[in-house]
């Protein structure tokens, strides 16, 4: 059975979009190019791109809706059911899975009652895990709504979905303050950030990523590396954990030093 055609917005919905689904497409030499940013915009109506908001994008960018949709399904920043108020993503990627990232989930899937995708009834979180977001040295890294929440515990993590639902203020780690998902996908569609400090806000870099830019300026000493192989000077103290060399850092015996394994041309094998 062939399926009914989406409805349309609203007239007083229609007419609030357009003039800003207007301004997006003239940002672009290609109207299709706009695509992407009017699919936040409409996201940020309803929470989701609905049917709706996909016949509106179809319309105005004059293509089908199946092109439409084929970037809906493609991109998973685009929700295509309800979802909740706050989108909490645990990154469970390598780094941040090994520093506690997966018992992070484990436990807040328990808590909220939720599997992964999935909405607390209260309609305020979605649960999910989220890809990496470049902020290992701070790992392991929740997001809300994009925002960075650094070095959690399962017990951190649990008061922060806690304190969302409750509807207490939540401070982000860094970046710009936190609001709501729809509020999000409005920015993202390239309308100015309203947040008080979101201007001045800056995500910034951790002291690991920034070691090799501190050594280039000379901010801090250069690393001494010394080969395994070679003995310090009588005069230079040794190294903290030298005495722990690994087993592929310690000395290793070579036909120089091992009397009993010397090198030499094998048996039999004349010289050129």
């Amino acid at each position: 059975m062939p399926q009914l055609p989406a409805p349309e917005y609203p007239a007083g919905v229609r007419q609030r979009l357009e003039p800003d689904a207007r301004e997006i497409i003239s940002r672009y030499p290609d109207s299709r190019s706009a695509l992407l940013p009017l699919l936040h915009l409409v996201q940020a109506e309803e929470g989701y791109v609905t049917r709706t908001g996909v016949r509106f994008c179809a319309e105005l960018l004059d293509l089908t809706t199946a092109e439409v949709t084929a970037v809906v399904t493609f991109y998973s920043m685009y929700r295509r059911g309800p979802s909740g108020e706050y989108q909490v993503g645990v990154c469970t990627n390598t780094l941040c899975a090994v520093m506690g990232g997966d018992a992070i989930f484990d436990e807040l899937r328990q808590h909220l009652g939720v599997g992964n995708g999935e909405t607390t009834e209260d309609g305020k979180v979605t649960l999910e895990h989220i890809e990496c977001n470049a902020a290992c040295d701070f790992a392991p890294v929740v997001m809300v709504n994009w925002e960075f929440f650094d070095n959690q515990t399962p017990g951190s993590a649990k008061r922060l979905v806690d304190d969302l639902r409750a509807g207490r203020t939540v401070e982000p780690t860094r970046g710009a303050p936190l609001c709501t998902y729809k509020e999000t996908s409005r920015i993202l569609a390239g309308f100015p950030d309203r947040r008080p400090g979101a201007v001045e806000a800056s995500g910034g870099a951790g002291p690991a990523s920034l070691a090799g830019l501190r050594l280039h300026k000379g901010e801090a000493p250069p690393a001494r590396v010394v080969s395994p192989r070679r003995e310090p000077p009588h005069d230079e103290p040794p190294q903290p954990g030298a005495e722990h060399l690994s087993s592929h850092d310690a000395p290793m015996e070579t036909s120089a030093s091992d009397a009993d394994h010397p090198s030499g041309r094998p048996e039999g094998e004349e010289g050129e």
